[in-house]
């Protein structure tokens, strides 16, 4: 059998958005297979997560 997965976009400010990131994952329909973060440079070389692709896998 074939596993099917599916890819959210989640736009995320990491200090304020703590309880909408866990509604949105208890909330998927399958399986969180992956959470990958997307790490960008801010003013000063700071580093700093912008939003995070989570993989969701299917039944």
């Amino acid at each position: 059998m074939k596993s099917k997965y599916r890819v959210h976009r989640f736009k995320i400010s990491m200090a304020e958005d703590q309880s909408r990131l866990e509604q949105f994952l208890n909330n998927l329909e399958g399986e969180v297979a992956a959470i990958i973060p997307n790490i960008a440079l801010d003013i000063m070389w700071k580093h700093r997560v912008n939003f995070l692709f989570i993989v969701e896998k299917l039944e």
